[in-house]
């Protein structure tokens, strides 16, 4: 374990979805209130790696730019100042397996309710669905609304 890992920890999934900016604001707040860190997990993998077909990606695509992306969800949603206090991790490989190892211990896995697969009609996303099947912690699906006064969030 590292040694960040001894303190509270709220891991949230960002995928560059409204629903995961939700779930960032979300996090950050509840780990100001209970003391504790923030670990921001992003994943990243081919489509195709877990037995289901999805579009063609930019064979051009690598680890640096998730990492940029990672970096830049973080920024825009929580601004300079916000984005320093939240641990940015990356992870290479299946995103629900990912979440569910860097939450194991943690106080919360927060998570948005839909991302950014293909899987729109869905009500819970696959992603927040199987978290909230499998986790060892709490799990908080947020979601995001219309609502400016609610800061743009509601937990389900």
């Amino acid at each position: 374990m590292e040694e960040q890992d001894s303190a509270l920890r709220v891991v949230v999934g960002v995928d560059g979805s409204p629903s995961s900016d939700a779930a960032l604001r979300w996090a950050v707040r509840h780990a100001e209130l209970i003391g504790g860190d923030v670990v921001a997990v992003a994943a990243w993998e081919l489509p195709g790696a877990h037995g289901w077909s999805a579009p063609a990606v930019d064979p051009g695509f690598d680890r640096s730019i998730a990492e940029q992306g990672l970096v830049k969800q973080v920024h825009q949603v929580l601004g300079e100042s916000g984005a320093a206090k939240v641990r940015q991790r990356l992870v290479h490989g299946n995103p629900v397996e990912a979440l569910l190892s860097e939450a194991e211990g943690a106080e919360a896995l927060v998570v948005g309710s839909r991302g950014l697969g293909g899987f729109r009609r869905a009500l819970l996303g696959s992603v927040s669905q199987q978290c909230a099947l499998h986790a060892t912690c709490p799990v908080v699906i947020v979601r995001p609304t219309a609502d400016v006064r609610d800061s743009g969030t509601q937990a389900e």
